[in-house]
């Protein structure tokens, strides 16, 4: 070995060594971030078996809901904005990788222009002539600094990729989340009808007793103002409709017109339920998958920002040919060409390198907290979802048994009244209990529904 390469393979064996310890690959597993993870949900009910559920949509067995989904997914702008981002994030991983291959630019050129002076006496000379010039770079990867790069970008692809799964979960959910609210507000609409059918039949039994002088007419003025508030609500649960209704077209990538229809009772919550092991939440949900893949990309970049302190070699070429006649510029004497490789050794960049590997490795630090953030909120979704339906079945209950007793209590508040045995004010809150009791009811059966939605979403379940 010459005096004169040593000290280049002196610098390369340092950068080496220096470098051996912090560039290795991290193992990543979502078990061991999240550690410890416990072995069943603190919520545990009797429903709650082994196997996630897959296919949660046909649970419902309402095929007109299986047709809105489908057509969500094949129309959602949304979700073919997230589709796109895929094949976005896949040109990026060719574009990180195209330093890896050589480069080669082609430039042909002519040029026309003339000899001489200002002087007239002297003749000038015109003079024109052709070239074809190629250049040739080409960056050999020895160290993988480039395809450390490359490797973040398809990271980076995969993680937009499994975005694209959690948008399509997600957009089903909505939809069908959607479709049960436009039934209840369907529902709460003709209860709201009802009570104002009802409002009207009272104030005529509250006129009629005023005419026999059997009543004073402050309570005609106040069946009155019931009235007025039962039709006030009555234009509410209009408004929901065409509000809820025009909100699922758009998901249905449908203008909002306020066409749809529900004229459906909302369907029995799907008797069977299985949540799996929190562990297995890890592996399942794609929102986690991405973030795992995400700080996967950003292992890489440093890694590449750690090779960058490395020497580069390069080869590079130049060649073409050059003549003042087009036949001439084909003939071998008119071709020249030149091939040269070179290395360059980073040695001092205003602490530019340094700046870039404390960037990735703070990026990789945030990469982690996102993922470990990603984990516990799914955790607490399931957990969430799992506790609330327990609740929710609980309160839908005591609701269905307070619709029956508000029904009771008004027809005979109704007969209290025309025989003079109770008040007007009696006679209004029975009306306006039956109203709450019937409308609670059918928000929280419906909650029931959307609720069981958010912990098939919660779970990863398949559509």
């Amino acid at each position: 070995m010459t005096k004169t390469y040593r000290p280049l393979f002196m610098t390369v064996g340092v950068c080496l060594v220096l470098l051996s310890g912090c560039i290795s690959t991290p193992e990543r597993h979502g078990e061991r971030i999240m550690d410890p993870v416990p072995e069943q949900w603190s919520t545990i009910t009797d429903r709650t078996v082994e196997r996630v559920t897959d296919g949660w949509v046909d649970t419902f067995h309402l095929p007109i809901l299986t047709d809105m989904v489908r057509e969500a997914l094949n129309f959602n702008h949304d979700l073919k904005a997230a589709a796109a981002r895929v094949e976005i994030a896949r040109a990026n991983v060719r574009i990180a990788g195209a330093p890896r291959l050589p480069q080669v630019n082609f430039s042909p050129d002519f040029r026309h222009g003339r000899f001489g002076t200002f002087d007239s006496d002297i003749a000038n000379e015109n003079y024109s002539f052709m070239e074809v010039v190629f250049n040739l770079s080409w960056e050999l990867d020895i160290w993988g600094r480039i395809r450390a790069s490359q490797e973040a970008a398809s990271l980076d692809s995969i993680a937009v990729e499994t975005d694209l799964q959690g948008a399509a979960l997600s957009l089903a959910a909505r939809t069908a989340q959607a479709w049960f609210e436009l039934i209840e507000a369907g529902l709460q609409e003709t209860v709201a009808s009802q009570s104002v059918a009802d409002r009207r039949m009272l104030v005529e039994l509250v006129r009629g007793r005023f005419n026999r002088g059997l009543t004073p007419g402050l309570d005609l003025g106040l069946a009155l103002t019931d009235l007025a508030n039962a039709e006030a609500q009555l234009a509410e649960a209009h408004n929901q409709v065409q509000m809820t209704a025009r909100r699922l077209e758009v998901l249905l990538g449908r203008y909002p017109a306020g066409e749809l229809k529900a004229q459906l009772p909302l369907p029995a919550l799907p008797s069977t339920l299985t949540a799996g092991v929190p562990s297995e939440l890890l592996n399942r949900r794609p929102d986690i998958a991405a973030a795992m893949e995400r700080l996967r990309a950003e292992d890489q970049r440093f890694i590449s920002a750690n090779l960058a302190l490395l020497p580069r070699i390069t080869l590079t070429g130049t060649g073409g040919t050059r003549s003042n006649s087009l036949k001439e510029l084909t003939q071998p004497g008119a071709l020249a060409w030149n091939v040269g490789t070179g290395l360059l050794q980073p040695i001092f960049a205003g602490d530019q390198l340094q700046g870039e590997i404390a960037r990735n490795r703070a990026a990789v630090t945030e990469a982690m907290e996102n993922f470990q953030q990603t984990a516990l909120e799914a955790f607490r979704e399931v957990e969430q979802a799992l506790a609330a339906e327990e609740r929710l079945s609980e309160q839908e209950h005591a609701l269905s048994d307070a619709v029956k007793h508000a029904h009771a209590n008004q027809q005979m508040a109704v007969y209290a009244y025309r025989h003079g045995f109770t008040t007007i004010l009696t006679l209004l809150d029975s009306f306006r209990g039956t109203l709450m009791a019937q409308s609670a009811h059918l928000t929280v059966k419906r909650r029931l529904l959307t609720n069981r939605i958010d912990l098939y979403l919660a779970l990863g379940g398949t559509i």
